[in-house]
């Protein structure tokens, strides 16, 4: 009698110059490990130099599974995205970020969730954890976790913050990051938008969670309104890459509308800052999609400028 081979699970770890790593691959070490499956580590370091491999060659005997070190320059997120699948070898590949902490049945939970729903990709949640330094209303609104958005039930795009692929899925192989969004960022948005708009399903499953420190360099207004700003330019570059010039000339027109809207309704909730901010920096997002519509150049957040805290989140 034939013995049925292992299920394989790759997980893809991005990293750029972070010590937290260690502690992310720690926790990796510490997963309930779904039945039946073995766990394979790639850690994709996107440093010009090998920075990361010293750390990785100290964690390795303290993790219980295969652990991968990539070196592939430089400062192009993409190319580490990349990285993890070209190396990824098994059934499933799991993306997290250097800086997130896993719950222990994290992947039993995304394995489950794609087994149930025959999904291309499952997508969890990435809750973000704040230090008491952060502002009130950041903290109350928590404006940094990051979760699907869903479209008439459908959710269209996701995140690497915390996914898993099916390897062997038509929609999935030979699909690749754009390295031309490496140092502006959105390359997952555009990798499952792509995904999804070729037939490809994403689900959600609300137990495969994951938790992300939000550094004290992230807890200002400034920091959340360039990040909105920049998903509002990615988000206005797949509108115009399927519109004809007068369709998304249109969309021009319904993005300042919705910026005029959120903008007012800002002002009006001037006494309630969650609200306030909320409202604020949707009308921040809408001026990132009326930027790229009329061709701005996407404003860039990887790379040597942005080191060594840069965030590995694509959205």
């Amino acid at each position: 009698m034939t013995k049925t081979a292992a299920l394989q699970i790759d997980i893809g770890i991005c990293t750029y110059r972070r010590p937290a790593l260690k502690v992310a691959l720690l926790s990796i070490a510490a997963l309930a490990v779904p039945a039946g499956a073995r766990i394979r580590v790639i850690v994709a370091d996107n440093d010009s130099v090998p920075s990361a491999k010293a750390l990785v060659d100290s964690a390795r005997a303290m993790i219980p599974h295969d652990v991968i070190y990539v070196h592939c320059p430089a400062s192009n997120i993409s190319i580490a995205r990349n990285a993890c699948l070209d190396h990824a070898t098994g059934d499933f590949l799991a993306f997290i970020d250097d800086d997130e902490h896993p719950t222990e049945n994290w992947l039993v939970e995304l394995v489950a969730a794609i087994s149930h729903t025959e999904a291309d990709v499952v997508l969890g949640p990435s809750i973000s954890v704040y230090s008491e330094r952060a502002p009130s209303w950041m903290r109350d609104g928590d404006f940094h976790s990051t979760l699907p958005v869903w479209v008439k039930g459908e959710i269209r795009t996701g995140h690497t913050c915390n996914a898993l692929l099916r390897l062997s899925s038509p929609y999935v192989k030979n699909r690749r990051f754009n390295l031309a969004l490496g140092r502006c960022g959105g390359e997952d948005t555009e990798f499952f938008h792509r995904l999804y708009q070729a037939g490809g399903c994403i689900a959600f499953s609300s137990a495969a969670i994951v938790f992300d420190p939000v550094p004290d360099n992230r807890t200002s207004l400034s920091w959340l309104a360039k990040r909105k700003f920049r998903g509002g330019q990615t988000h206005g570059r797949l509108l115009r890459q399927r519109s004809q010039a007068l369709s998304y000339m249109g969309e021009v027109v319904v993005a300042l509308a919705k910026f005029s809207f959120c903008a007012a309704a800002s002002a009006v909730s001037v006494l309630s800052p969650v609200p306030r901010y909320r409202y604020a920096l949707r009308a921040i997002l809408h001026l990132g999609v009326v930027s790229a519509l009329v061709g701005m150049r996407e404003i860039e957040q990887y790379g040597e400028a942005h080191s060594p805290g840069r965030s590995s989140h694509g959205t």
